[in-house]
């Protein structure tokens, strides 16, 4: 398939910091895919340009246990619009009457027992919509100070994401796997797809698991030893400085970028807007499809004549 924006794009129900909604037109105009293998992700996080893209076979990867946990409970209905709907509206009201204290009960009950339901409840109600993990990997973000933030429009929202996803999956053949980067590019086949979002190099993106600059480096390696065409989100610059990065590893790759602001952040200092840039393997840009249809095309006139 050629990816394009063909609908309205959607939020999934998890919310992480750096999630790409407002992106995800950009990326999925500039790629171009014929779809006939499989679109992979190391780095799944929020899971929106899978939602989005819809591929209809899938393999997807988190080191994040938590992520995969939840969007697997979604996959075989353990976790439907209908019960979390259910769920959401006991688990509002306890926060309603108890404030700030049942927050806390019901991250300490999470981190004990990692359901997903709850994992939920936590990441729509704690600070700012951070996802963060201390070295223990406990989730450890304060609560949001907002009582009543379950209201019902709030729960209808999420319910609607979590039934738009449930149909995005039906009659797909996705995977969800905890696993890291390495294990998930050594599946890739040489029709396959793999969009990849780690956490920015200098950047802070401490969600689960730190992301040290090293491995940024391995990881631009790697990519560059695909058998198949990929794209690589990361940022460009921004008003203080310049990802090296970027230019040391990928300077003589297609490139596309665009401008964009990050509202979701622990501090004001760290929402600011950011250039990011799209490597995309050669051959596979949208402007590289279009120049091979306007060969072929003047080759076909040629001989016509």
């Amino acid at each position: 398939m050629n990816v394009r924006v063909k609908r309205h794009i959607k939020a999934p129900p998890l919310k992480i910091q750096g999630i790409k909604t407002k992106l995800v037109p950009f990326i999925m105009k500039n790629i171009n895919w014929d779809g006939n293998g499989r679109w992979l992700e190391p780095f799944l996080g929020s899971g929106v340009v899978l939602f989005n893209v819809a591929p209809q076979q899938a393999l997807v990867a988190d080191t994040n246990e938590h992520i995969i946990t939840f969007y697997q409970a979604v996959q075989n209905q353990t976790i439907t619009p209908f019960n979390l709907r259910a769920f959401l509206e006991q688990e509002g009201e306890y926060l309603k009457k108890q404030g700030e204290s049942y927050y806390y009960s019901v991250r300490e009950r999470f981190n004990a027992t990692h359901n997903p339901f709850d994992f939920l409840f936590l990441n729509r109600s704690c600070f700012n919509g951070m996802m963060r993990f201390n070295s223990k990997g406990e989730f450890n973000v304060p609560f949001c100070r907002k009582p009543e933030r379950f209201r019902p429009a709030y729960i209808t929202k999420i319910c609607n994401q979590v039934a738009w996803i449930t149909r995005q999956m039906a009659g797909k053949d996705w995977q969800f796997m905890v696993q890291d980067w390495r294990e998930t590019l050594a599946l890739a086949e040489v029709d396959d797809f793999v969009y990849l979002d780690p956490p920015y190099n200098d950047r802070h993106a401490d969600y689960y698991n730190r992301w040290q600059e090293g491995e940024a480096d391995e990881l631009a390696e790697a990519i560059k030893q695909l058998q198949c065409g990929f794209a690589y989100s990361t940022w460009k610059e921004n008003k203080y400085r310049v990802n090296e990065h970027l230019l040391a590893h990928f300077a003589d790759y297609p490139i596309v970028t665009r401008n964009h602001f990050y509202h979701v952040g622990p501090t004001e200092s760290l929402r600011n807007a950011m250039e990011e840039a799209l490597v995309i393997a050669p051959g596979y840009t949208a402007e590289s499809y279009a120049d091979s249809l306007e060969k072929q095309t003047a080759q076909q006139l040629t001989l016509a004549l």
